[in-house]
């Protein structure tokens, strides 16, 4: 007991405690620093999309797509195909059986 009425202890007590304010004070600065550096860069970073975005946009605007072709009647799978893929579907069916 005698040790805490001891007016070096408690001083190096106090010092101590005061030095760990300043690194936790520190340690908070330092995180506010580098917080803000990040939310700076993409703030930046989103409005140097914006602007490129426009950009290209503006010089390099997109080809209007082509007119799909309509299917007509005579454009249909080729009659030979077909009856190739039945016989082959037939013969697959006959092997499962």
């Amino acid at each position: 007991m005698s040790n805490l009425t001891d007016p070096a202890v408690a001083a190096d007590l106090v010092a101590g405690v005061a030095e760990q304010s300043d690194i936790v004070a520190d340690g908070l600065g330092l995180m506010a620093f580098g917080m803000g550096t990040v939310f700076t860069f993409l703030v930046i970073l989103i409005f140097a999309t914006i602007i490129m975005s426009t950009l290209v946009n503006k010089f390099f605007p997109e080809a209007p797509p082509a007119p799909a072709k309509a299917k007509t009647q005579g454009q249909g799978v080729d009659p030979q195909l077909l009856n190739v893929l039945a016989a082959a579907v037939k013969e697959h069916r006959a092997r499962q059986k």
